[in-house]
């Protein structure tokens, strides 16, 4: 072995200068393990990017980061087409709400111009984009089409025209359908890429509509929709591919999921980009040979995949990743300029009559705040949505219009709450983010808040529907300011709350009287949505707002609060509250109190299995539960006994035989 390890040596030191000479001249692509041949069909993708046309501060994983940007999306898409010119850029909507661009929506469509110099070839709607109602969507299509700009098509198949046209076209129905007309609007469209023809179409989804309270349009279902519009494609077009935006989205059951029941429903379609739910999907979910795939939401990543056409006509995926969108990647400066042009009409049209600027500090923050992910997905008390809930108790018993009449309760949903608050300067920006959503009655963006009564028996009813059906519909889960529950999941349905109570200015627990009223407020879009809770729990459940004396409000809008005789708009309630906090720390900027760091029992999630807390105190629904199952066992084992007789009986006769 020694004798020759001189020669293996000067083999090693020959070969291995040769083998790093062969790295540095082989293609990026044949490195990073991108196919060396190229792809027949190579896309980016993106959805749910909610006017996040900016980079922009949030907390991911416990840390403080900066994601997105179009500007730094524009990079990875150029990098993408120097390798494959002809790559499909697709959207599968929610372009809109949830950024201060979001302000000259209906004026300016910076969504919409932002998504054409990126290149997107097509788009769909979602819920988010009729926040503006039917006018502000009809205004930014038409404000698109008029700016010149390039912009991406835009297909939607599933709008029950026909329905609506046989009922008669409302004036608002009949607004947008010539607003989709002069825009181009069409059931799905044809792009050639290479030499392979691409049909594309879009749809949106039964939860979409149901996230959508000032949609007037009706929809039919999706999927029949789709197989309709597959039928038509491949009878008129000689298309190579077939594509789905939708917004719709995945679950992560597959009985409900409604992107999967699509794909199994149409199995034609050779691929389905998922929006709506803000999904992160590593791995594409399959069904057939359709694939599904999601890159999450607020432009935090690209999608990227590329297929191959297979013997049979179908095709297979070649390769599939999301590409993070980090400050690692350089922004494209003709697309950052672009953007910064848009954000200077914000200062000037929208926030100068709230007295802001987009970049000025409200309070410095040390606490660490609940993010986003944990907002929406894990059940519990949250301290982001316990100062949002404090903050419009402040701003409706500290605004000029104030009737004296305190808040009892304040509520902020978490579908309302769109990012968090990182350590440090929280800017005007930031809280406008965090709470973004919706147009008022005035026409100004901006959910304004509302102010209701309910009974005591009303409230624990939210606390129950919170803690019963939230897992089912998470944008609904409660953030609260003025009540304390506490509840085990684990208990039966409709039976979970194990205390409910208020405190009094000293911190005493109050009881809540059933047929006491008390003063709630929240956004609008949360009173319009109180309809949509109650169908979650087929009507078991129920909550009807009333004025002061009782009377049921029949239109929420009514309960629109202002104030100096402007409507007091959700987020704006948030910067207030803010702005109010002491300066600890005498630097002339208000300090977040350290109150925010730990929980304040306002939500207490009691995680016992035993069977005392399981059946202790209860309610008219879990008896009703309980005896529907008792009589159900007792059925069975009726079944059974008459089952058991009746081969007995049989036995005796083949014995007598």
């Amino acid at each position: 072995m020694k004798k020759h390890f001189p020669a293996l040596l000067c083999k090693t030191l020959t070969i291995l200068p040769l083998c790093l000479l062969l790295l540095f001249l082989l293609p990026p692509s044949a490195v990073s393990g991108t196919p060396a041949s190229p792809p027949d069909v190579q896309i980016l993708f993106l959805h749910d990017t909610h006017s996040h046309l900016n980079s922009f501060l949030t907390v991911q994983d416990g840390e403080d980061v900066t994601l997105g940007g179009f500007a730094r999306i524009k990079t990875l898409i150029n990098q993408t087409k120097e390798h494959y010119p002809d790559t499909l850029i697709l959207d599968a909507g929610d372009f809109s709400m949830g950024t201060l661009v979001q302000t000259i929506y209906h004026t300016d469509a910076p969504e919409l111009r932002m998504l054409g110099a990126l290149g997107c070839d097509a788009s769909t709607l979602g819920n988010h984009e009729f926040d503006y109602r039917s006018d502000g969507l009809a205004n930014m299509l038409n404000a698109a089409s008029a700016s010149g700009d390039p912009v991406p098509a835009m297909v939607l198949c599933n709008i029950d025209w026909e329905t609506m046209e046989a009922e008669g076209l409302t004036e608002e129905q009949q607004l947008l359908r010539n607003a989709f007309d002069a825009y181009g609007m069409k059931d799905y469209e044809i792009f050639t890429k290479g030499s392979v023809k691409i049909a594309v179409l879009g749809v949106f989804g039964e939860d979409s509509l149901a996230c959508a309270p000032t949609c007037v349009l009706k929809f039919k279902n999706a999927s029949e929709a789709a197989a309709a519009t597959v039928k038509e494609i491949q009878e008129k077009e000689d298309a190579d591919l077939i594509i789905c935006v939708s917004h719709s989205g995945t679950n992560g059951d597959e009985r409900k999921s409604e992107d999967e029941i699509l794909a199994k429903t149409v199995p034609e379609i050779d691929l389905i980009i998922s929006g709506h739910t803000h999904t992160s999907l590593t791995e594409p979910i399959r069904h057939g040979n359709t694939y599904i795939v999601s890159c999450g939401e607020y432009g935090r990543n690209l999608g990227s995949l590329s297929l191959r056409r297979q013997p049979d006509g179908r095709w297979s995926l070649d390769q599939y990743q999301l590409l993070p969108v980090t400050q690692a990647v350089p922004q494209d400066a003709e697309t950052q300029e672009k953007i910064d042009s848009l954000m200077n009409k914000v200062d000037a049209g929208y926030l100068s009559r709230f007295g802001y600027g987009r970049k000025q500090v409200l309070a410095q923050n040390n606490v660490a705040f609940s993010s986003l992910h944990d907002i929406s997905r894990v059940h519990t008390e949250h301290n982001l949505g316990n100062l949002m809930a404090d903050a419009f108790v402040y701003a409706v018993e500290n605004a000029d219009d104030f009737n004296g009449h305190p808040v009892d309760v304040a509520l902020a949903p978490s579908g309302c709450i769109r990012d968090t608050f990182a350590v440090g300067d929280i800017t005007v920006e930031d809280v406008f983010n965090s709470y973004s959503l919706g147009i008022g009655l005035d026409g100004v963006p901006g959910y304004p808040l509302i102010s209701m009564y309910l009974t005591g028996a009303e409230l624990k009813t939210g606390a129950e529907i919170d803690a019963s059906m939230s897992d089912f519909m998470t944008t609904a889960r409660l953030y609260l300011s003025g009540i304390h529950f506490s509840f085990n999941p684990h208990r039966l349905i409709l039976n979970k709350v194990t205390d409910c109570y208020m405190t009094d200015d000293g911190g005493n627990r109050v009881e809540i009287e059933d047929d006491k009223l008390y003063r709630v407020v929240c956004d609008l879009y949360s009173g319009q949505m109180l309809g949509a809770v109650t169908d979650v729990s087929y009507g078991i459940l129920s909550i009807r707002p009333k004025s002061a004396d009782g009377a049921p409000i029949e239109n929420i809008e009514d309960a629109i609060l202002t104030s100096d005789g402007q409507e007091i708009k959700a987020w704006a309630a948030i910067a207030g509250y803010l702005e109010s906090f002491e300066d600890t720390d005498g630097d002339g900027i208000a300090n977040v109190p350290q109150s925010y760091a730990a929980p304040q029992g306002r939500k207490v999630v009691e995680d016992s299995r035993a069977i005392g807390d399981l059946l202790k105190h209860p309610n008219k629904y879990a008896v009703a539960i309980m005896i529907a199952a008792a009589l159900i066992l007792v059925l069975i084992v009726l079944l059974i006994l008459l089952l058991i007789k009746l081969i007995r009986r049989q036995l005796r006769r083949t014995r007598r035989r």
